[in-house]
């Protein structure tokens, strides 16, 4: 019976920085994964032929850009383990059937510009909203990568000054009351509600407007980072620095049960029944709609209501392919350097409607799709003069003919209808260019991951009533799970939310704390 002081479940982006924290502070720290690899949605695979890299889930690293874990480099990722980004100068484009194209840049400056390409008005309008989400950003990441304060507080220190009034009333608003109220250019307004809705949520969804001044603040602020080598040197790095802290990182290893003794966590058992113990802490990327297959004995309300987690309204399908060549996009400018090109067919009519079919379990005829060659901004991922290619479009889990497991039986002529679609925006997609093509589906996205259920790969919806010390439940969102001590959670399901932010590093403070160590001193 092997015996460590952490025993993390999961191999994810964010078990790994919480372990890394640990493993610095001098804890005997042991990730166990169930999958061959680790680093759960930031990875980076070769998943057509031997030399491309792509990156099967996340592409683009930008909030984690304001954690001080890589502001300040605590772990050393960076100075220490080789961590590097690019930044690509034009991080997001949209283009329209008609050719024409508005790309969003890290320069405010450059972004007025574009939008008074369009309109004058809504180009004004750009430059409040830039203003506004500068001023507000502090506001926004002062508490993104540290345990969530109580969701009651934080509402009520909102009300005591006119700029948490403001941000207040805007958290209560949906993407589509933000945008419609700013800007009157339908293309201007297609071009942001489709950015915004990348979070998996609809643009009429009540709490997802907070989305444009985040987004827009975040990226003029920090820009779009693209790791060098992949999305999954994030994880690469994490896991050299746990291994350098004499940490351990164990794949093949599936846990199925949670062992408490007297109300305590003290160990995990695994698929082929070895026990691990852990003297101090469990750490686990425990889906809540899995939590009590994991735990037995916890509280039946804790239960019910961590099985009501929303997940998002929709998911995506994913494809990957290996190219001869860089996508050469049709425009009215030259956008083939942009790294994530949001196709518009249709207008807002058309754009909105897409939503209510996917709600009914039907595929868009026009699929809302975002495309790029990554390996434009990073060339190491690619033999020379080759390159990757990526889309990601939306799709429902639920399919209205056949359910989930439709999705096994189409799967690839959806897949060859989402290259037909985008290579009507572009020069070359086509045979002569493709050598090879791996696709992800709706179910292919939870089988790739427990926290990614109803193929949700930012863990459950970013909806108002999960926000913050109430994500996923107000029982779960400070890290615990009320019954269990010293059982601690991390995964896209918890504060600050889904995506690339390295939010280990919340449940790591707040285990620091019940631990009785000082993490500043360890971060100095």
């Amino acid at each position: 019976m092997a015996q460590y002081d952490i025993v993390v479940v999961g191999g994810g982006h964010n078990g790994l920085v919480a372990a890394a924290y640990l493993a610095k502070a001098g804890k005997q720290v042991i990730v166990l994964e169930a999958k061959p690899f680790f680093g759960g949605g930031v990875v980076t695979r070769e998943l057509t032929v031997p030399g491309f890299k792509h990156d099967q889930h996340s592409m683009s690293h930008i909030m984690l850009q304001a954690n001080p874990l890589i502001v300040n480099d605590e772990l050393g990722l960076k100075s220490k383990f080789g961590l590097k980004y690019n930044f690509p100068k034009r991080p997001f484009v949209s283009i329209f059937e008609d050719g024409s194209s508005i790309s969003m840049f890290t320069d405010p400056a450059a972004n007025v510009a574009e939008i008074a390409r369009f309109s004058a008005e809504d180009a004004q309008a750009y430059a409040e909203v830039s203003a506004l989400g500068a001023k507000l950003l502090p506001m926004l990441t002062a508490g993104m990568f540290v345990p969530p304060a109580p969701f009651g507080a934080t509402f009520a220190m909102l009300d005591q000054s006119l700029e948490g009034r403001v941000m207040l009333d805007i958290l209560q608003r949906s993407a589509w009351d933000l945008v419609s109220d700013r800007f009157k250019n339908e293309k201007v307004r297609m071009h942001f509600l489709k950015l915004l809705s990348e979070n998996l949520a609809a643009p009429f969804e009540r709490g997802t407007g907070i989305g444009l001044l985040f987004f827009v603040a975040a990226i003029e602020r920090y820009g779009c980072g693209a790791a060098v080598g992949g999305s999954g040197e994030l994880s690469r790095a994490l896991a050299d620095c746990i291994k350098s802290h004499g940490g351990e990182i164990r794949c093949d290893t599936p846990v199925t049960k949670l062992i408490v003794s007297g109300g305590r966590a003290t160990g995990v058992r695994t698929a082929d029944n070895e026990e691990i113990m852990a003297r101090d802490a469990v750490i686990g990327a425990i889906h809540p709609h899995l939590l009590g297959r994991f735990i037995d004995g916890l509280d039946t309300g804790v239960v019910q209501r961590a099985e009501r987690v929303q997940q998002a309204a929709y998911s995506a399908f994913a494809v990957h392919a290996a190219l001869n060549e860089p996508l050469r996009f049709k425009s009215d400018e030259n956008v083939d350097d942009g790294y994530v090109v949001e196709l518009h067919s249709g207008g807002m009519e058309d754009f909105l409607r897409k939503f209510d079919d996917m709600k009914y379990g039907h595929l868009p005829k026009k699929p809302l799709i975002g495309a790029s060659s990554p390996s434009v901004a990073d060339t190491t991922r690619v033999p020379e003069g080759k390159a990757t290619f990526y889309a990601f479009s939306y799709a429902p889990y639920e399919l209205a003919d056949g359910g989930a497991a439709a999705w096994d039986r189409i799967k690839e002529q959806h897949q060859q209808h989402i290259i037909d679609e985008i290579g009507l925006f572009c020069h070359n997609l086509d045979a002569d260019n493709i050598i090879a093509v791996h696709s992800d589906s709706p179910l292919d996205l939870e089988r790739s991951s427990p926290s990614f259920q109803r193929g949700d790969i930012h863990g459950c919806a970013p909806y108002l009533n999960q926000f913050a010390a109430h994500r996923p439940t107000p029982d779960l969102g400070n890290y615990t799970v009320p019954g269990v001590e010293r059982m601690y959670l991390v995964g896209p399901f918890l504060h600050p939310g889904g995506g690339v932010f390295g939010a280990g590093r919340g449940t790591a403070i707040r285990m620091f704390d019940d631990l009785g160590m000082d993490f500043d001193k360890v971060i100095s």
